[in-house]
């Protein structure tokens, strides 16, 4: 299958695929994506209203207290880690850019908390610029489908993703991709038997192998004991 048939076959299963974490402007969505790591958007979004509430600019975020923004995020994990990284990102922005988030990837990776994957998200949902984030999703699914290797590392799958997917395509690639793997090729119990790539798909193909040996394991014949 070719890269613009998966990308119709993923469109089709998934129309609306869209960033799932609310903001209102671009510092929100780079609070929200600092604190998604290692959590899911659902938990991030219930945080964030509150948050955002009171304070709702890189200035209020970078002078509040440290605890209050703790209180503040304290539902999802790894909250004392996250607030220092969400103030000393509302620093950055303040002190480097004047309390207006930077546009370009050197720039955003300036910033703390902002890696590369979080400046891709950025630059593609409130810039519209060409951009493929490679999360966890993104990455599990390029390597199933064979359009990254399995030993790839993270930059390499976007390097190859930017190769092989038209530039166009891009953001919009990004967000099926997640899609795909957030609700149908999960990490565990991927609903394989429903799925539309696998005459192809690594991991079905893995499923297969393995379901094959416990098949002949069963059917072998015991050996009577001497």
């Amino acid at each position: 299958m070719k890269v613009d048939e998966i990308l119709a076959a993923l469109t089709a299963m998934f129309p609306d695929a869209h960033c799932e974490l609310n903001h209102r402007n671009p510092f929100e969505l780079a609070v929200a994506v600092v604190l998604s790591a290692q959590t899911t958007d659902v938990s991030v979004n219930k945080v964030t209203p509150r948050l955002f509430e009171k304070y709702p600019t890189p200035q209020a975020l970078a002078e509040a207290p440290l605890e209050d923004i703790e209180d503040c995020i304290r539902r999802i994990g790894l909250y004392h880690n996250k607030a220092k990284s969400i103030q000393g990102l509302a620093r950055g922005v303040v002190e480097q850019f004047g309390g207006v988030m930077p546009q370009t990837m050197e720039e955003l990776t300036s910033l703390p908390g902002v890696g590369r994957k979080s400046a891709n998200v950025i630059m593609s949902v409130c810039f519209g610029m060409p951009a493929i984030a490679v999360d966890t999703h993104v990455e599990r699914v390029s390597k199933r489908l064979g359009l990254a290797a399995p030993k790839d590392t993270v930059l390499e799958v976007e390097k190859k993703l930017m190769r092989k997917l038209p530039k166009a395509e891009w953001s919009h690639a990004h967000h099926l991709f997640i899609f795909f793997g957030r609700y149908f090729c999960k990490a565990k119990n991927p609903q394989c038997p429903d799925c539309p790539f696998t005459s192809f798909c690594r991991e079905y193909k893995a499923q297969q192998k393995q379901a094959e040996k416990l098949a002949a394991k069963k059917a072998a014949p015991v050996k009577a004991k001497a």
